[in-house]
């Protein structure tokens, strides 16, 4: 019988709450999904993308992601394999004045989620526009990986991102 991965296992944990949030809850919109098992390097990665139904203007992608070595040494139940999922969000918002902004972003980011993730922030335009926006791309991996002992947490992870999210529409661009 096919015992699922910590992958598997994570995802449907995650995408249940998360469509719970759309569908039950109806605290936010969610606006595409994906589910990849990359045949080049043999990986997995899944991603939701939402906003919050009351400040669309921001969106965030929750992304997991399991390594071809993760998902070897689980289903190969090697004795020193430490099988594990990767955690990542990506909030986009636009900015004006990438300087003050994205100071401010940076501390509201370490506020809330602590030494848990390495945050990084890219600004990006389109070339040849009049009066480009500019769109911040504030990446925050987490540090820890996760396992399914960590399920237990997931809601508590998805408040706060919500909460992020509310501070983020707060700040004016």
């Amino acid at each position: 019988m096919y015992d699922p991965t910590i992958f598997d296992n994570l995802k449907v944990a995650l995408e249940n709450q998360l469509y719970d949030l759309d569908t039950l809850e109806e605290q936010i919109e969610i606006r595409n999904r994906r589910d990849v098992m990359d045949f080049a390097v043999l990986s997995r990665e899944f991603a939701l993308r939402f906003v919050l139904r009351k400040h669309p203007e921001i969106e965030v992608e929750v992304m997991l992601r399991a390594s071809v070595h993760d998902l070897a040494g689980e289903i190969m139940e090697e004795p020193n394999a430490n099988p594990a999922c990767s955690l990542s969000l990506c909030f986009q918002k636009i900015v004006v004045d990438p300087a003050n902004e994205c100071a401010g972003i940076e501390k509201v980011m370490a506020s809330i989620w602590e030494q848990d993730v390495e945050l990084k922030q890219t600004i990006r335009y389109v070339y040849g526009e009049a009066n480009p926006e500019l769109l911040n791309d504030i990446e925050a991996k987490f540090k820890p990986r996760l396992t399914e002992d960590n399920m237990t947490e997931l809601s508590v992870f998805l408040e706060h991102v919500l909460d992020t999210l509310h501070v983020l529409s707060r700040m004016q661009p």
